[in-house]
């Protein structure tokens, strides 16, 4: 690793977050480097002509990157599109949303032609003689443009936005421009890197995945006795199963949506708020957010307890399962779930492997009606068919082996993800130490291997750009 200095000489910053920059260094405004643009208000009825245009909305702003899988057109009339119209190196940023997305943000590469933008998205145009767009977004990205946004934002109960005045005294401390294309061009080298290193651990995840779901799904669709007589199970997806197994409709074994948070619930109480983005694949993939009863949304409906199996019945191809193995009364999922409590009969960990297993979750797929954000009613998931040893003894000693044939399985899946969260850390750290002048590398020389298309790049984004079931929508208009 190489090792850089630090400039020669600084001057104080005079910000509460940020001490010092390099003395050479100019103090400035974004509204000074940069013109602001607001975007079309979502709505509106017009009396004159007007023409479709595709547009941006908060859900494809993405922190580093744009999510375009999902654009929508808008009417507008054209002297009203042309002053929202999006171009090359426009760097949009997102007006609201939770406070930790706010002001994040992007560059428009004009990848589709008359698109504008919506009002919940600014579009900033760097002046290119004074201030390269891509350092704009990464000192966006750092602590400094975290913290501006942080002290600034106007905040309601769990939103929060920023205006255009603040956004236009957004504080810049610019090196000269060919300065900036240097840390630009070195900081897109490490991002180079630092990408490959995430989608290996990815791919190994993927592969580890796999492995686990190999077993679980061997273990309940034949038990562990291979010599075991099998009849048919009237289910297409699963085939034979062992003779001496019950098959009935899910909602025969189980429970569905047993409990719903009460809206005279005390609004000073705190919950742990699982959403589509915090499971995945049978397992915790974040840390939960802990909400007020008052400011929760309003889709916080599902009360969990230990045993439950949640499926999201949203977006049904991210196999958002959790089996819930914890003891709390704080636990509060999404109405995108259905909550499975297991009946009479029915062993709570073997129950979570069956929903989890392929059998089951094809068949979810296959049912679910859309296409962009496919869905199935929980009516639905009652009826099918499912499966199950005859006594708890034999689900258990099935639980006991799937556990000891995929915890070295897991431990590897959790040390790949602890890589991925260390190497994200490194990374927002070196941002900022680079954007605000804490070390030089100027003297930095790009290598063969420093080289990365966008698409590469694309893996540095989020996880949670295809989880977020909060942004459906068009982001509050």
């Amino acid at each position: 690793m190489v090792i850089f200095p630090a400039y020669e000489s600084y001057q104080s910053a005079d910000i509460s977050w940020l001490s010092s920059v390099p003395s050479h260094w100019r103090t400035t405004r974004l509204k000074r480097e940069a013109k602001i643009q607001t975007g079309v208000t979502l709505g509106k009825v017009y009396a004159v002509e007007v023409e479709s245009r595709p547009y941006l909305r908060v859900a494809n702003v993405q922190a580093g990157f744009l999510d375009l899988r999902h654009v929508k057109n808008i009417e507008v009339p054209r002297s009203e599109a042309l002053k929202s119209e999006l171009r090359p190196n426009d760097v949009v940023l997102t007006e609201g949303g939770d406070i930790d997305k706010l002001g994040r943000g992007a560059i428009w590469s004009g990848q589709i032609k008359g698109c504008i933008h919506q009002n919940h998205v600014f579009a900033v145009r760097p002046d290119p003689t004074t201030l390269n767009p891509k350092f704009l977004t990464y000192i966006l990205e750092s602590p400094h443009g975290r913290s501006y946004f942080q002290v600034t934002a106007k905040q309601t109960t769990n939103l929060a936005a920023t205006n255009r005045s603040t956004l236009g005294r957004f504080p810049l401390f610019l090196p000269p421009r060919a300065e900036q294309d240097q840390i630009v061009a070195y900081l897109r080298a490490q991002d180079a890197h630092i990408a490959r290193f995430i989608k290996a651990k990815r791919e190994l995840i993927k592969l580890l995945t796999e492995q686990k779901l190999r077993i679980i799904d061997h273990a309940v669709t034949r038990g562990l006795d291979p010599n075991v007589r099998l009849k048919p199970s009237g289910i297409e997806w699963l085939g034979e199963v062992p003779e001496h197994w019950e098959v009935k409709p899910l909602k025969r074994w189980v429970r569905i949506n047993a409990r719903t948070l009460s809206e005279k619930t005390d609004p000073d109480f705190e919950f742990r708020y699982v959403d589509i983005g915090s499971v995945k694949t049978g397992r915790l993939v974040k840390e939960l957010e802990h909400i007020r009863f008052e400011a929760a949304p309003s889709r916080a409906r599902r009360v969990l307890r230990r045993g439950d199996t949640i499926i999201s019945t949203v977006r049904t191809y991210l196999r958002a399962i959790w089996y819930v193995d914890e003891d709390a009364d704080d636990l509060i999922a999404s109405t995108g779930f259905a909550v499975l409590t297991p009946g009479k009969g029915v062993e709570p960990e073997y129950l979570g492997y069956v929903i989890q297993s392929s059998s089951f979750v094809n068949r979810v797929t296959a049912n679910s009606i859309g296409i962009a954000y496919p869905a199935i009613a929980e009516t639905v998931l009652g009826r099918f068919l499912v499966a199950l040893p005859s006594t708890v003894d034999e689900q258990q000693s099935i639980v006991a082996h799937i556990k000891s044939e995929s915890t070295p399985l897991d431990d590897a899946i959790t040390r790949s993800e602890e890589e991925i969260k260390l190497i994200r850390e490194y990374r927002d750290r070196l941002i900022a130490d680079v954007v605000t002048g804490q070390i030089d590398v100027r003297g930095w020389r790009p290598g063969p291997d420093d080289v990365a298309s966008d698409e590469e790049l694309a893996v540095l984004g989020d996880d949670e750009t295809e989880l977020r079931e909060d942004e459906l929508g068009d982001g509050g208009e």
